[in-house]
């Protein structure tokens, strides 16, 4: 076999890098907590609204919604429901904002708005997805794995009939 000769064109020369800060915001190079507490800060914020949800998902971008939860629950600002999700570190806060999100829930269903109502919906869903991962971990203790599943059964209640998970959750605490 005869060596095949290959023609190539001339190797480029390496391009060199830009310099430093050209066309590159000064907030790309601060983290997602930081540049959430400068929002914060600026806007002297007590509470979080759909439309100061909204901002932040965009100033934050990429980031996504559980991140950005975490990121608020833990700068002890509250959040409206849907965005603020499903909170269920005990009974009282899964309780307390099942019944936030059944309250959305209602007044979108009739005020017709089917996507607010999916959003509802949606972190409910979220939330129980969560609290399933959670039990079945292999570190979980059986307490915890049993607290979970107990929170699962709230969860899946109020998926299936939102109207209704007031009057159950006072009647399982009774039995519980």
């Amino acid at each position: 076999m005869d060596r095949a000769h290959i023609i190539s064109r001339k190797a480029l020369k390496s391009i060199s890098p830009p310099p430093p800060n050209i066309a590159v915001p000064a907030s790309a190079n601060k983290s997602k907590k930081t540049r959430l507490r400068e929002y914060l800060a600026e806007r002297n914020l007590s509470a979080i609204t759909e439309r100061e949800w909204r901002e932040l998902v965009t100033h934050l971008a990429p980031v996504s919604e559980s991140y950005l939860r975490r990121l608020v629950a833990d700068a002890g600002i509250a959040v409206e429901a849907p965005f603020g999700g499903v909170r269920q570190k005990t009974f009282e806060e899964l309780e307390r904002s099942l019944l936030e999100m059944e309250e959305v829930y209602s007044r979108a269903s009739d005020a017709g708005d089917r996507a607010r109502a999916q959003q509802c919906r949606n972190a409910v869903i979220q939330a129980k997805d969560h609290a399933r991962l959670a039990a079945r971990g292999a570190k979980t203790s059986p307490e915890k794995k049993a607290h979970k599943e107990e929170m699962i059964q709230w969860m899946l209640v109020w998926l299936e009939n939102p109207g209704i998970f007031s009057t159950w959750v006072n009647l399982r605490k009774m039995k519980i």
